[in-house]
């Protein structure tokens, strides 16, 4: 239960806040990645240094990495607002950059597969016009 003498936030404050959702924050929560407490009326409390884990939490995910990633983390990359690195989680970072590398080649694979698939397509289907209409097509080209 927190104390009358420390900053506590209801999940609503904290949602506001933070603009995360409160059904993210108690899923945050429920992962171990956020501290609370239950006040006397038996709602969620939040000490006030959870906005800025949240926040942090928040870049985390936008980085691509997963809840439990984030989890695996050590103190001073989850409970600094803004922390970059810290030198036990570069090995993750690097990791991650990887496979978002490897995503993006298999993209622009995929994208070409498909830039070649439309151009066959459109080639084909105008060897596919009766030749009457190819002459009234290759007229109005003029």
């Amino acid at each position: 239960m927190a104390t009358s003498s420390e900053p506590s936030l209801s999940i609503g404050a904290l949602a506001l806040q933070t603009g995360a959702s409160v059904r993210s924050l108690r899923h945050y929560d429920a992962h171990g990645l956020l501290t609370s407490s239950r006040s006397a009326n038996g709602y969620r409390v939040f000490p006030a240094a959870c906005v800025a884990q949240v926040r942090q939490i928040q870049r985390l995910i936008a980085t691509g990495f997963s809840l439990d990633d984030i989890l695996g983390f050590p103190d001073c990359m989850r409970l600094v607002e803004g922390a970059q690195m810290c030198p036990e989680t570069a090995q993750a970072h690097r990791a991650r950059l990887q496979l978002i590398e490897r995503q993006l080649a298999d993209l622009e694979r995929r994208r070409a597969r498909l830039l070649e698939t439309l151009a066959q397509g459109a080639a084909d289907a105008a060897t596919m016009l009766p030749p009457a209409a190819q002459t009234r097509r290759s007229k109005r080209a003029r």
